[in-house]
C-alpha cells in the first residue's frame, strides 16, 4: 500500500486533481517527483528523524513534498496558512526543522520568518519568495529512481491553537521501516470507512490539518484518486461529488450546516448517489443537522472523535448514530474511560474527563508538562485529550464539552455545547460561540456571540428572540443571558472555533477567570 506500487501498475491515473484548477497529478509523476524531492533532501543533509516543514495552502506540491518526506524517514510539520509570523517561527524553532517550504501566495509572512530564523534551506512553491530557492529548480537536476536508504517517516502536526498555544505532537516513526506498511488508519479505512480500490475521494478542507492529510494519504495509499479543494464551497462541494462520482468524503459539522443552509433548489440540484461513506469529526454535531444530513444523503453518514495524538478513536455509523443520538460513537481504538477530578472513574451516564487507555500516551514535544497534563492522576497510561463526556449503557460517547470551556457561573458548571447545538439550528444564526464573561455576583455569565446569515441584522429584538428560541428548548441556567453580535467569528478553516479568541475580547489580561 504505496503509491509507489500503483505508479507501477496504474501510471497514468490520477492520483489527484485540484478541483479549482483541474491540475492532474498521475501516480506516475506523484512517484518521480517525490523521488526527485527525496534525493534533494538528501543531497541537503536530511537523515531518517530530522525535520522538514510546509508553510503552503492547498497546492499540488503539496503531496508530493509529504511522500518524498514519508520515503525519506523525515518528520513533516504542516503549519496552518493562517498562521501569523510569530507563530510559524514558535513552529519551526520547537520542530526543530531544518527546511522550510513555502507557497507563493505566503510570501510575506515567509519572507518575515526567513529573517527571524537560520535553517539549512529555504525553498518555494507555486511561485517566487525572496531569499527561497524555487522547488521546481531543485527537483529538476535530481534522479527519478528511488533514494537507496528508504525508510517510513510521519507527520509531526500541531494543535489548532483553539485552548492554547499550539502543541506539537512527535510520535516515534513507524516501528516497521517499510515504506509500504500498514497502520491503525488503514485498517479502521478498509472496516469501517469500507475503501474500494478504485473510490474516488473528496478533500473539501485545508490540507495541513491532521483528518485531511492523514485520510489523503491513507486513501493514497490504497490507490484511490483525491479531488483536492482549494477551499470549500458548498455547492461547489455538491457539484464535485456529481462530476466525480465521489465515494468517499470527510467533512466537518460547520460544512453540514452550510449546505443545508443552501435554497432547496441548490441542494437537490445535484446527484450524490454515488457516495459510500461521508465521515465527520472535529466537533460535536448537533443533533438536528445530522438527522437532516441523514435524511437527505441516506445512512452513508459516518463520525469519529479522535484526535492529532492518535491516543484513541470512537466511531459510529449512521444506524448507530439514530440509536444514540448526539453520540460520538463507541471506542475502537483504545479503552475509554470517563473521570472526575481525582481521576476516578464516574458512574455511566455522569459527566466528566474522557481519558483513553491501553494506546500511546501523547508525546508533546519540548513541553513535559503538557505531556503530564494529559495523562490521569492515578494511571499515567490512561491519557486525554481535555474533552468532557459521558458514556451511555451501551457505551457510546457523547461529547459536552472541553474542559478549558466549561463555564462556572455561582458554583454550576456549565457547557455551553448544549446552547450551540440548539442556537446553530434557528435560521437567524451562521455560526455562534457561547462563551463564559467576567460577573462580578456569579464569577461568569454565559454569552452568545452569533455571527448572522447574509442579509440578517444583529438588532436587540433578533437578541431577543434567540434567547427565547434557546430557553425553549433548554434549561434556562444553561442558556445565555445576553447575546452579542459578530459579522465573522474565528473558526479554524477545518472547522474548530477559535472560542478562545472570542473569549479573550471579555476578559482581556485577567490572569485568573474568577472574578
Amino acid at each position: 500500500m504505496h503509491p509507489s506500487h500503483h505508479a507501477a501498475t496504474h501510471p497514468d491515473k490520477a492520483a489527484y486533481i485540484m478541483a479549482g484548477s483541474g491540475e492532474t497529478v498521475t501516480f506516475k509523476q506523484l512517484e518521480d517527483r517525490s523521488n526527485q524531492i527525496a534525493h534533494a533532501f538528501r543531497t541537503l543533509g536530511l537523515k531518517a528523524g530530522d525535520t522538514i516543514a510546509m508553510f503552503a495552502e492547498n497546492s499540488p506540491r503539496f503531496f508530493e513534498i509529504c511522500w518524498a518526506a514519508q520515503r525519506s524517514g523525515l518528520y513533516y510539520v504542516a503549519i496552518s496558512s493562517r498562521l501569523t509570523t510569530p507563530e510559524v517561527d514558535y513552529i519551526l524553532n520547537d520542530s526543530g526543522a531544518r527546511l522550510l517550504i513555502a507557497s507563493h501566495s505566503l510570501r510575506t509572512v515567509a519572507e518575515e520568518v526567513k529573517a527571524f530564523t537560520s535553517l539549512d534551506a529555504y525553498w518555494s512553491i507555486d511561485g517566487k519568495i525572496t531569499g527561497f530557492e524555487p522547488l521546481e529548480g531543485v527537483r529538476a537536476g535530481m534522479p527519478e529512481t528511488r533514494i537507496s536508504d528508504e525508510r517510513a517517516g510521519t507527520d509531526m502536526l500541531y494543535s489548532s491553537g483553539t485552548t492554547g498555544r499550539p502543541k506539537g505532537i512527535r510520535p516515534p516513526l513507524p516501528e516497521d521501516p517499510a515504506i509500504d506498511a500498514s497502520n491503525a488508519l488503514i485498517m479502521i479505512a478498509q472496516g469501517l470507512f469500507r475503501i474500494i480500490p478504485d473510490g474516488t475521494y473528496l478533500s473539501p478542507a485545508p490540507l495541513y490539518h491532521a483528518a485531511p492529510l492523514r485520510w489523503c494519504m491513507s486513501m493514497t495509499k490504497f490507490g484511490n484518486t483525491i479531488i483536492i479543494m482549494e477551499k470549500f464551497d458548498p455547492e461547489q462541494y455538491l457539484a464535485l461529488i456529481e462530476k466525480y462520482q465521489v465515494t468517499h468524503t470527510q467533512t466537518v459539522p460547520t460544512m453540514f450546516v452550510k449546505m443545508l443552509k443552501l435554497p432547496e433548489a441548490v441542494r437537490s440540484k445535484y446527484d450524490v448517489s454515488s457516495l459510500s461513506a461521508c465521515v465527520h469529526a472535529a466537533a460535536p454535531c448537533p443533533i438536528p443537522v445530522k438527522e437532516q444530513m441523514i435524511e437527505w444523503w441516506g445512512p452513508v453518514i459516518e463520525e469519529y472523535y479522535a484526535g492529532s495524538e492518535g491516543n484513541g478513536m470512537t466511531w459510529a455509523n449512521s444506524e448507530q448514530w439514530l440509536g444514540h443520538k448526539g453520540t460520538v460513537g463507541f471506542p475502537i481504538w483504545g479503552e475509554l474511560h470517563v473521570c472526575d477530578e481525582n481521576g476516578d472513574e464516574v458512574p455511566i451516564g455522569e459527566e466528566g474527563q474522557i481519558y483513553f487507555g491501553g494506546t500511546p500516551v501523547p508525546n508533546y514535544h519540548n513541553d513535559e508538562e503538557k505531556t503530564k497534563g494529559a495523562l490521569n492522576p492515578k494511571r499515567a497510561d490512561w491519557s486525554s485529550l481535555g474533552d468532557v463526556g459521558k458514556v451511555d449503557e451501551d457505551g457510546f460517547l457523547y461529547l459536552t464539552d472541553r474542559k478549558a470551556f466549561m463555564i462556572i457561573s455561582g458554583g454550576v458548571n456549565i457547557y455551553p455545547q448544549e446552547a450551540e447545538n440548539i442556537l446553530i439550528t434557528h435560521p437567524a444564526v451562521a455560526d455562534v460561540a457561547v462563551i463564559g464573561v467576567p460577573d462580578e455576583e456569579f464569577g461568569e455569565s454565559v454569552k452568545a456571540v452569533v455571527q448572522p446569515m447574509d442579509g440578517v441584522e444583529g438588532t436587540e429584538e433578533l437578541a431577543e428572540e434567540l434567547l427565547e428560541f434557546c430557553r425553549s428548548q433548554l434549561a434556562k441556567i444553561k442558556c445565555p443571558r445576553s447575546v452579542d453580535f459578530d459579522p465573522a467569528l474565528p473558526r479554524h478553516p477545518t472547522g474548530k472555533l477559535y472560542k478562545r479568541l472570542v473569549r479573550d475580547r471579555y476578559w482581556g489580561n485577567k490572569n485568573s477567570r474568577i472574578v
